[in-house]
Formats: structure tokens, sequence, C-alpha cells
């Protein structure tokens, strides 16, 4: 479902005389259906560069990014965004929603936009924002006015609301509380028994043992070589 292979990575510094920092070489790893990898490596060693780049958010350098059977990196944006409408989920770090947009339809829109129907997504949404412990009462207002946890638990919710088949997990327990990471660990294996292949970063080493079949150490990768 996932297929990386030889991606390299480098960022070109246009305000330092077009200096080129080369960030990653060589980053290959796949992922089957139902199986979570999870990426490790000290801080600065490319874990989100390599989630940014499996998502489209950087274009690799050279080698191939396969997510069901599309090539991130040489796709058009046309294709790009139908990868993430439909096969594609992300749970980012952090929430990004269009103001004065309630909760309730900030959590169902990645299924409307899948094709669900209006009352399946919203129910959907319902069942994860009740089972994340967002209190109903702030269901109908905008997740731009919550606390930071709750605006996190807000993008988990969205992030499984619709059963993508590859999922992109960026610290989805860091700073909940355990109840709440008790679910996000739920919601997890069950994507895994469903057949969604996961990559994933994870801090919170006992999550990382529960939910992660495999590491991969993305130091192996890392290179910070510059080049006029």
């Amino acid at each position: 479902m996932i297929r990386v292979e030889n991606v390299s990575k480098s960022f070109t510094l246009h305000n330092q005389g077009g200096a080129v920092i080369e960030v990653m070489r060589g980053a290959s790893l796949s992922v089957a259906p139902g199986e979570c990898v999870a990426l490790t490596g000290a801080s600065g060693a490319g874990k989100s560069t390599l989630i940014r780049i499996l998502y489209g958010n950087y274009l690799a350098a050279s080698g191939q990014v396969l997510v069901g059977g599309v090539d991130v990196a040489r796709a058009p944006p046309r294709e790009i965004l139908a990868l993430r409408r439909e096969v594609l989920g992300y749970v980012s770090q952090f929430l990004r929603v269009v103001p004065r947009v309630p909760t309730l339809d900030v959590v169902a829109e990645p299924a409307l936009a899948a094709g669900a129907a209006r009352e399946a997504a919203r129910d959907r949404a319902r069942a994860l924002l009740a089972r994340l412990n967002i209190p109903e009462r702030l269901w109908p207002l905008s997740p731009t006015t919550f606390s930071g946890g709750e605006q996190q638990r807000v993008n988990i919710a969205r992030g499984f609301a619709h059963p993508y088949p590859a999922l992109l997990l960026d610290e989805p327990t860091a700073s909940l509380d355990g109840a709440n990471r008790a679910v996000v660990l739920e919601l997890i294996a069950e994507a895994k028994a469903r057949g969604a292949a996961i990559v994933g970063i994870f801090h919170d080493l006992e999550a990382r043992a529960e939910v992660a079949d495999r590491e991969v150490d993305v130091t192996a990768f890392a290179t910070r070589g510059a080049r006029a």
C-alpha cells in the first residue's frame, strides 16, 4: 500500500545565496495493509520530513513515493487531491480549519468529501467526538475557540472520520490524558484491523510499542550536507 524507494530531499535557501541543504538520501520503506510502521530517530533526523513527503507537502528530489499505486513524487495536483480525499489520511500535530465552521461539520467533512451520505458522515462525526470526550455542547461551535487538547482530539476525530486505506500519524497521543490516549490507541488498532497501512511518529514509547509492528530509524537516511 505504501512504498518509498531511494528517496532524497533537499531544500534551497534562496535568502542565503541559493545554498542547497540535502536533508535525506536513499530513504526506503514499505508498509503493508494492516501494518503500522513507526518512524524513529533523534529530533531533526527527518521523521516529519518523510511524513510530509508521503503526503505530498514536500516534493521528493528523486526516487518513488507510492501510495495506493500513485507516485506522490510525480503525480499531478489533481491526483494528489484525489488521493488525499479517498485513500490517504493525515493526522498532523495541528488543527487547521476554516473559522466559524461548527466542530461537527469539521469532523464530518472528510467523509463527505469521499462521497458519504451527509447524515452518515455526521453520525460518524458524532460518535468520534463523543468517544474522544468532546462535550456535545461544543459541537455547534468552531474548534478554533477550543483549548489545545480539545483541538488535538478534534483533529484526531477528523483523521478517522473516513476509513482511509492509508494513514499518516504525527504524534497522535502527544499531550493527551490517559483516557483519551487509550481511545486513540483503540482507533489505531481498529484501523489496522480493517487493513489500513499506517506510518506514524510516536515519541510516546509505550504507545509505539502497543501499535507499531515495526520501526524504521530514519537516521540512516539523514544527511546535512550543503552546497552552493
